[in-house]
């Protein structure tokens, strides 16, 4: 492992491997899975269900254990950190975004989007925080609690707060999921921004060949396996891929 190649990767993983249960009940849910992301790429994760394709992504952002094999986020191993100091890589390097939002309901959108700053005990940065907020498009919505926001609205507050801290990589687990079509369109645009506009790096899981399309790369996961890549994806040819995958 050079160092040049290092700094270019935002996240690595190096033969994940993932076993859930014992005896008749194991399931390799990873099974030597070894991926590179590039920093400002914006790259899907696709696959059949159970193919492992969350899991790759929640032991990549150090959400959940690993039973082999290694991960980094940038040049930081976070397989053989001490939990005190991954919750802390997490925190400070890491941005989240989940299919349910997870907003806090007694909190209005500004203050849901500097939350972690703020249980850090960080100042946010006005000027990146003002840049973010334009280009969600909710600078009317600001003191709007989560239940005066549409789903749309609220996935973008949660990008937003994701945002927010200026991490090294978003990780978005179906974010799309409990949107309609029109919103799910907006905040995959936005996510696609993120990457083209302020250089992040975004992965997404993703089921639906149409969000895959919004990504420079797709990556293919089947039985815990890496089951290959495809790069500028079009709608059609990443269904045309996955029906192969469920042949």
């Amino acid at each position: 492992m050079t160092t040049g190649t290092t700094c270019a990767l935002a996240a690595r993983a190096e033969r994940l491997t993932k076993i859930y249960g014992h005896g008749l009940a194991k399931v390799t849910a990873l099974d030597g899975v070894s991926i590179e992301i590039p920093s400002g790429s914006f790259t899907a994760v696709m696959g059949p269900s159970g193919s492992g394709k969350s899991t790759l992504m929640h032991c990549m952002a150090g959400l959940d254990s690993v039973d082999g094999g290694r991960a980094w986020i940038g040049a930081a191993e976070i397989t053989a950190m001490p939990d005190r100091r991954l919750t802390r890589l997490r925190r400070d390097r890491v941005g989240f975004v989940f299919q349910a939002f997870n907003l806090l309901p007694v909190l209005v959108a500004a203050d849901n989007i500097t939350l972690p700053l703020d249980i850090a005990g960080r100042h946010a940065d006005v000027e990146w925080l003002d840049t973010v907020i334009e280009t969600v498009g909710l600078r009317d919505r600001l003191r709007h609690r989560p239940s005066e926001l549409s789903g749309g609205q609220q996935q973008r507050v949660a990008i937003a707060r994701a945002l927010a801290s200026r991490p090294e990589i978003v990780f978005a687990d179906e974010p799309t999921g409990n949107l309609d079509s029109r919103a799910g369109a907006e905040v995959l645009d936005l996510l696609r921004r993120s990457v083209r506009e302020f250089g992040q790096t975004v992965v997404m899981v993703t089921h639906d060949p149409v969000s895959a399309s919004y990504a420079e790369r797709v990556v293919f996961l089947a039985d815990g396996r890496i089951a290959g890549t495809l790069d500028q994806p079009t709608p059609q040819s990443v269904l045309d891929r996955m029906t192969k995958l469920g042949e």
